[in-house]
């Protein structure tokens, strides 16, 4: 009867329990892991500390993005976003350049606060098409500003996607050689953020100022004057499952303070969202399965490239192209900082996201920096902006399929010209002088 008390047992009994229950696969792996480890004497930290280690490099970043994709799903599903979105509508009124403020400002919450990535752009661009061609909004603007809110909070806020990009960063650096806390992150890339915000201002207040003309707009695109108030009633209603999911956001939130782990956090809130009834446990497959397809692609990049940042090391031709590089800058840290800068844009543009460039990044930049003098903030500032630099007009990035998947619900918004041109011109330029700029002075 005591060998039924074994963790090992106990875990396999809940794992199978879990299944004939139809949880989901991914969700009942890691409740019955859970269970091994605390019954086993782990504390709750060590076990998930365990099962990371266990999932290899970027093990935990892709498995955060796949949970934070499955909230994020649950969200949607709930009408949450929706009810948000509908309540801020009346409030996007003022002159164009408050309006684009308040676009961005919208847009960085869901990178944190609410972690739906670019999911809230489809329910909350295309109904206000109709307003921005009534005020002569040029769309480049509003894509510029889309695209700030979906970069520059994971940059500098370690919550939510900030605390997966930041945690790369760590995770790499020291991996290579070079220790550095996620605390120090956020400072690492202020003035990276800080040229982006000086972009941001450019494009709304200099460059897309002006009034553009568009055709009349389809049937689709309802004025947003008009369209929070032709809402369905029941649309807007608070109902159990709101508040469920409402909840679970808030405890993903608390616990990603707590513990500054992702994994922890998000599977805290689709648990809690499960156990308040916000979604029904018959329904974990298919909200994971879309979770998955939302998230589960970057997820992959990430594993592909801590793989490839290993097979760089041990081939140990780092070593010697660092050596070479070293007799070419010589003591030029100005010199090291632009042609690193270069080098991640370059590899940014090719892989088309900032998340997967930085594991590949670090393995070249760490022992490079380290030889011309950087230290680890400097250094930390140079991957981090030079993972992102490149995202914000890679045709094939989230930062910019986002933005022209609401843009151009009625067909007058271009994805190159439109979106991706824009965004590279405002924030890649000075996301390299703020690069090398932090790099130089911290």
């Amino acid at each position: 009867m005591l060998e039924l008390l074994n963790p090992v047992v106990l875990s396999v009994l809940v794992l199978v329990v879990l299944s004939l229950s139809r949880v989901n696969v991914i969700i009942a792996l890691l409740l019955a892991a859970v269970v091994a480890g605390l019954t086993g004497g782990l504390s709750i930290e060590e076990t998930f500390g365990v099962v990371i280690d266990g999932l290899g490099g970027q093990g935990e970043t892709a498995l955060s993005y796949i949970l934070l994709g499955t909230l994020a799903v649950m969200v949607a599903r709930s009408g949450l976003t929706r009810k948000l979105i509908r309540g801020v509508m009346p409030l996007l009124r003022g002159p164009r350049a408050a309006v684009l403020f308040a676009i961005a400002g919208l847009a960085c919450f869901s990178q944190n606060l609410v972690p739906v990535h670019i999911a809230f752009i489809p329910i909350l661009i295309p109904p206000l098409l109709a307003t921005f061609d009534k005020m002569k909004i040029d769309r480049r603007g509003v894509a510029v500003a889309l695209t700030f809110g979906l970069k520059a909070p994971y940059l500098i806020v370690p919550l939510g996607f900030g605390l997966i990009f930041q945690g790369i960063i760590v995770d790499a650096m020291e991996e290579n050689g070079m220790e550095i806390s996620l605390g120090q992150i956020p400072l690492a890339m202020a003035i990276p953020v800080a040229a982006m915000a000086v972009g941001l201002c450019i494009a709304i207040l200099v460059t897309y100022r002006k009034d553009r003309e568009y055709l009349d707009p389809k049937p689709l695109a309802n004025d947003a004057s008009t369209a929070w108030k032709m809402t369905d009633a029941n649309d807007l209603k608070w109902r159990r499952g709101d508040y469920a999911v409402l909840i679970g956001l808030a405890v993903t939130l608390v616990l990603q303070v707590m513990f500054q782990s992702l994994v922890m956090a998000a599977l805290a809130g689709v648990l809690v969202i499960f156990v308040l009834r916000g979604e029904r446990w018959t329904d974990g497959d298919p909200i994971v399965d879309r979770g998955v397809g939302m998230m589960g692609t970057i997820a992959f990049i990430m594993l592909v490239a801590s793989g490839y940042a290993s097979v760089l090391n041990e081939t140990g031709a780092v070593d010697s192209l660092v050596a070479s590089a070293s007799e070419f800058i010589g003591d030029s840290k100005l010199l090291a900082a632009v042609i690193m800068m270069l080098v991640g844009l370059l590899v940014t543009m090719g892989i088309g996201t900032s998340f997967g460039t930085v594991p590949v990044l670090a393995a070249i930049f760490v022992p490079l920096a380290a030889a011309v003098g950087f230290t680890p903030l400097a250094t930390a500032a140079l991957i981090g902006a030079a993972g992102a630099i490149g995202d914000a007009g890679a045709p094939a990035s989230d930062s910019t399929l986002g933005p022209t998947s609401g843009l151009n619900a009625d067909g007058q918004h271009h994805h190159i010209w439109d979106t991706c041109v824009p965004s590279f011109l405002h924030y890649n330029v000075l996301l390299f002088v703020g690069g090398v700029t932090a790099a130089m002075v911290l």
